[in-house]
């Protein structure tokens, strides 16, 4: 594997901040929240950011809102009060959220835009998750807009409006239709990306502020490489 750049409190992506929140665009390899592995999570990295940036005593308070898969890059909000938290939380969890992701997938889709619904089982053990197309016991529903924005020489780009917030969802949906995103060998995917990343990005996400109760929205640039370059 090449060395991927990892995020830290000096390089750190932020998109916004204000009083009440701050969004961050993830880098392929970063965890959200900390693992077993041990690594320092995103999470406490943008704790840093922050108390070096306002010289700030003790500890800081940031909350984790909602979480991407460590191989995906892209949008990260994160509460920085306590009176924020809980509001983001229902609007996360409400579905109060649009949310549009870019995927580059290995084989053109059948139809050039479609909703995608299935029925997903996950297996913790195997951190997957499995498609069906009707409902089975200890099934989630899962809803997926997509549509094709652009063909490159070997693979696809596909924008992705996300109707549900399911484990793995895209990554599963796309491989039920024989449209693997590049890199992601749990998959299905013939090889992997040298850094270990997957080329799935949250692109845009919009909702209401918390506080202001003002629709905001953002925008994260996907990582900086060939295939991703090819795509802007």
């Amino acid at each position: 594997m090449t060395a991927k750049i990892k995020s830290t409190a000096t390089n750190l992506q932020v998109i916004y901040e204000d009083n009440h929140l701050i969004v961050v665009n993830k880098r392929p390899g970063d965890i959200v929240q900390g693992d077993k592995t041990g690594d320092t999570p995103l999470n406490e990295i943008v704790k840093q950011f922050l108390k070096f940036k306002y010289n700030k005593p003790g500890n800081v308070f940031l909350g984790v809102v909602h979480r991407l898969d460590r191989p995906t890059s892209g949008i990260v909000v994160f509460a920085k009060t306590s009176k924020a938290l809980p509001r983001l939380n229902k609007l996360f969890s409400e579905g109060k959220t649009k949310k549009t992701y870019w995927a580059v997938v290995d084989k053109i889709p059948e139809n050039k835009e479609d909703t995608l619904t299935h029925w997903l089982v996950r297996n913790p053990k195997q951190n997957k998750s499995y498609a069906h197309k009707n409902e089975v016991p200890h099934s989630k529903k899962a809803i997926l807009d997509y549509r094709l924005i652009q063909k490159l020489d070997n693979y696809t780009l596909l924008e992705i409006d996300l109707k549900t917030g399911r484990h793995h969802q895209i990554r599963t949906q796309l491989a039920a239709i024989g449209s693997i995103i590049k890199g992601d060998l749990k998959y299905g995917a013939a090889r992997s990306n040298k850094d270990g990343s997957i080329h799935l990005h949250s692109r845009s996400l919009a909702f209401e502020h918390p506080v202001k109760k003002e629709l905001v929205e953002f925008i994260a640039e996907p990582p900086n490489d060939a295939i991703w370059n090819a795509c802007l």
